[in-house]
């Protein structure tokens, strides 16, 4: 029996997984570790999204905590390097882009362990970002790239990845999305906030660019003050906004009709997603989210490693500016929001393309 050992870190990584787990649970050809890093060890970033997507305890509990780039990616290295070699699997899949994916990968390449990397071949061509440094170098030393697009094929194709290394497999937060659909659209979670469906924004805003800079920081409050006049914001907050906010003296509370809530779990935030408006993010899985769901989103960013959502999908990259957030978004308000189409490979199956694959290859 062949050992595959999965790691993850973050909320996108659980999702991610959960539809994997559930292909390998009775598959007797292999046996499946999962490895958490802590890397998200708060609990509505963390054990609630095990709870809900069914996901069993992990194998192997890190417990990495916060810290810098450097200090978590070091941790990580350390402690994920003593269970590999303790238990040597034949196959290594990480996922996304975070911390935690680099640094098994990295120790995992030096130990001889073959990489699966699912959600391969995104890009958004902004080393500043954290995790375009991850991606780089996570698919540079990986045996096996899972992408989620013809674009990302495209993206490792001219970095010089040999084309038999990559397989086009979809996208597979899809699948979390459609073996949850019918809690997702029957939750209706909009009603404990008094909220009627399709008569509020939701917002989610937590990257470094956006909240650590006090004045694109601004730039987005000014934003929010002008858009709430015409309708609710309503704003499930991330731990760094809140400290940042904090930190910079952003009085969000003073937005009148913004209104501020504790982190939601996964299903209940993709409930939000589905019954409102629109979506204000700076989130790369509700970019793709959205677009399954086909409501217009609104990404406060300068570029995006997910340029399907905008070429395909509802998205629209608005920027940090003041009057570019509020122009595009009121227009949508008004009547004019944009539709979008399900990208090829979208379809709830990617974990089983990529377990045909796996059965293939080791």
């Amino acid at each position: 029996m062949k050992k595959i050992f999965i790691i993850v870190g973050t909320r996108p990584n659980f999702i991610k997984v959960a539809p994997l787990l559930i292909q390998l649970k009775n598959n007797k050809k292999y046996k499946t570790v999962l490895i958490h890093s802590g890397q998200h060890y708060d609990y509505y970033m963390s054990k609630v999204f095990f709870d809900e997507l069914n996901i069993n305890p992990p194998d192997h509990y890190l417990n990495i905590g916060s810290g810098s780039q450097g200090y978590q990616t070091a941790e990580i290295m350390k402690s994920i390097e003593v269970v590999l070699t303790e238990n040597k699997p034949d196959l290594m899949i990480v996922v996304g882009d975070v911390n935690t994916t680099m640094a098994a990968s990295i120790v995992a390449a030096k130990l001889y362990i073959k990489i699966a990397h699912i959600e391969s071949g995104l890009r958004s061509y902004d080393k500043k970002m954290p995790e375009e440094i991850n991606r780089i170098i996570t698919d540079s030393i990986s045996n096996y790239l899972f992408t989620h697009s013809r674009g990302a094929d495209k993206n490792l194709i001219s970095e010089g990845i040999p084309k038999d290394k990559i397989f086009f497999v979809g996208n597979i937060m899809i699948d979390t999305i459609i073996n949850n659909l019918e809690k997702i659209q029957s939750r209706e979670k909009y009603r404990e906030f008094n909220l009627n469906r399709k008569d509020f924004i939701l917002l989610t805003m937590h990257r470094p660019s956006n909240v650590d800079n006090e004045e694109v920081f601004r730039s987005i409050a000014g934003a929010l003050e002008e858009i709430a006049k015409n309708m609710k914001i309503v704003f499930p907050i991330h731990p760094r906004t809140v400290k940042m906010a904090e930190k910079l003296n952003i009085k969000l509370s003073k937005i009148k009709n913004l209104k501020i809530i504790n982190p939601l779990s996964y299903i209940d935030l993709l409930s939000m997603e589905n019954d409102s408006r629109c979506i204000i993010t700076d989130s790369g899985g509700i970019q793709e989210e959205s677009t399954f769901l086909n409501v217009p989103c609104f990404t406060i960013r300068e570029n995006t490693e997910r340029p399907i959502t905008i070429d395909i999908g509802s998205n629209i990259l608005v920027g940090t500016k003041t009057k570019d957030i509020v122009s595009n978004v009121e227009n949508c308000l008004n009547g004019n929001c944009k539709q979008g189409n399900i990208p090829e490979l979208w379809d709830g199956s990617t974990s089983k393309r990529i377990i045909e694959v796996i059965n293939h290859e080791i």
